[in-house]
């Protein structure tokens, strides 16, 4: 492979031989679905940043702005107000008017119907759409007028103003389908049966065509009315082997690779160095936590020793020094140091493979003739290991915990998958036998209910919502989950955080390894992207991008 990327460094393949009006994009995962408000994966994000649009969202300065609202809701402007719940319980009552000439693709009016559809089918747990809190609280959805609704909300948040992933769907498409059998919608959906049809999309594209696994073909939505895109055509192509994914690049089949699911920073840099004039680079801190979920279930995980002593284990300021140059931050929770809520007093785990023995040996797990571990009863310490299949970052990552553990008498089975089956089965529905590594995007100072509280933890009956996939339990956790919300006091919710943090880093339902930079690799010839480091994906801003 050295030599093939040295042949294609000295051909010297001119990114500017694609079509301008063309852009080729390449991303290490493919989506699970293509439905705004079914399961969470960064590709999908990514994905919908150029076909759809949310009702608000956070841009690369980290302010809340309007996308398809006319005004952000607040207190002082009156679309916002204090009133107290059918139960007499505070609440709070929010006006979302959306802007005026919104059309879907295939030129119907997006309405406040469309608003009311998306909030009638999250409110049915049957459908198994996230966040579920946010339809949980909002009880009452009014519609006032074609372009304006009120929402009303069991309870007063900081962040009400945000909508998150709350954005309208199409009624006159999915409505029926929602309708004939609610459980069975997520599969019988459009947006991935027909993801062709020009009436799903919302955003400055639409998809035209997919390759399932391999690729989404984006093309000029004709019925935006916004700010006109620069590219009459956006390919999407998947390559989850990052070794493959740098050829291709170096070869002119991709123009760029996206900064939220490209290349390892490591990678990256190695390619910096050989060709710094062919690509512009930018590596960017974020609020991207790489972590390992366990499964509470397992009954060697659930020994919470056990957890900490597979930590303790770990080296992981030498993996990153070593692996990445040095270019993550060593993660103690799941509060980046970026974060105004971080809480740099939390509860640290250093490299200590002797305290990690003694916590093995305290939990009843003795040394074998092997060096693996047994207990009583003669099993082994032996537990799986699974990420996102090419990924080389995180399967040479794999190797060196595997080899860490391994000295502590704790045997790891590796055992990887394609990400469009990690996500969309086997962690959406807890079929991870022990240990799972990817990684969180969140936004500032978002609050982790979806990931941490226990009624987020994945079952049949909310048809597989929720993505609290250790299967975490805390009674403490769950009330500062719902108390941290319903705080407006930014001083009064520090301590809420603090305690927040202090549960996980003494609980560990995740093993945190470190806080990524993401490597963005352009075109020389484009100017406009901006990398936003957290939830929202620098794609919702497509528009601002051009070729020079």
């Amino acid at each position: 492979m050295r030599a093939l990327v040295a042949a294609l460094l000295a051909l010297g393949f001119a990114a500017a031989a694609q079509p301008r009006d063309v852009l080729t994009i390449g991303i290490t995962q493919y989506p699970s679905t293509l439905h705004p408000n079914i399961e969470n994966m960064a590709a999908k994000s990514y994905v919908l940043g150029f076909t759809r649009r949310p009702i608000n969202a956070r841009d690369a300065d980290w302010a809340l702005v309007c996308l398809l609202c006319e005004t952000l809701p607040s207190l002082e402007n009156g679309q916002a107000a204090r009133e107290t719940t059918p139960d007499g319980r505070p609440g709070i009552r929010v006006t979302l008017r959306l802007r005026e000439g919104l059309r879907w693709g295939d030129n119907t009016p997006i309405t406040a119907d469309d608003l009311r559809f998306a909030w009638e089918a999250g409110r049915d747990p049957a459908t198994g759409f996230g966040p579920a809190e946010f339809y949980r609280s909002a009880y009452e959805l009014i519609v006032v007028d074609p372009r304006t609704v009120t929402l009303r909300f069991d309870r007063v948040t900081f962040d009400f103003a945000a909508m998150g992933d709350f954005q309208p769907l199409p009624a006159h498409i999915e409505r029926p389908i929602w309708q004939a059998d609610p459980r069975a919608y997520r599969t019988r959906t459009q947006y991935d049966t027909n993801p062709g049809n020009p009436g799903l999309w919302s955003g400055p594209y639409r998809v035209a065509s997919v390759q399932p696994g391999s690729g989404v073909n984006l093309e000029r939505n004709l019925a935006w009315s916004g700010a006109a895109p620069a590219f009459r055509s956006i390919r999407i192509r998947t390559v989850e082997n990052t070794t493959a994914l740098e050829a291709q690049l170096l070869s002119g089949q991709l123009d760029m690779i996206a900064g939220e699911l490209g290349l390892p920073v490591e990678q990256a840099a190695a390619l910096q160095r050989r060709a710094p004039s062919r690509f512009r680079f930018e590596f960017r801190p974020g609020l991207i936590y790489e972590h390992i979920d366990t499964n509470l279930d397992n009954p060697i995980l659930a020994d919470r020793r056990l957890r900490q002593a597979l930590l303790l284990a770990l080296d992981r300021p030498r993996i990153v020094a070593q692996l990445f140059e040095g270019r993550q931050t060593v993660a103690h929770g799941l509060v980046n140091p970026l974060d105004a809520m971080a809480d740099p007093d939390i509860r640290q785990y250093p490299y200590d493979p002797a305290r990690a023995v003694a916590l093995l040996e305290e939990a009843g797990w003795r040394l074998a003739p092997d060096g693996i571990r047994r207990n009583a009863a003669g099993e082994r310490l032996s537990l799986e290991l699974m990420t996102t299949a090419g990924n080389r970052s995180r399967e040479q990552v794999q190797q060196v915990l595997a080899a860490m553990w391994r000295a502590v008498g704790v045997e790891a089975r590796i055992r990887n998958e394609p990400p469009r089956v990690f996500f969309a089965e086997t962690l959406s529905r807890r079929r991870h036998q022990a240990l799972a590594m990817f990684a969180w995007i969140s936004s500032p100072e978002n609050v982790p209910r979806a990931s941490l509280h226990s009624d987020e933890i994945p079952r049949a009956e909310r048809n597989f919502s929720g993505q609290n996939y250790p299967g975490f339990r805390h009674a403490e956790m769950n009330a500062l989950l719902e108390a941290l919300p319903i705080e407006l006091d930014p001083a009064a919710r520090r301590p809420l955080w603090n305690r927040l943090q202090a549960i996980y880093a003494e609980e560990l339902p995740s093993l945190p390894l470190w806080f990524r930079q993401d490597a963005h690799i352009w075109p020389a010839w484009l100017e406009g992207v901006r990398p936003t480091g957290h939830l929202s994906p620098s794609s919702l801003w497509v528009e601002q991008w051009r070729a020079r």
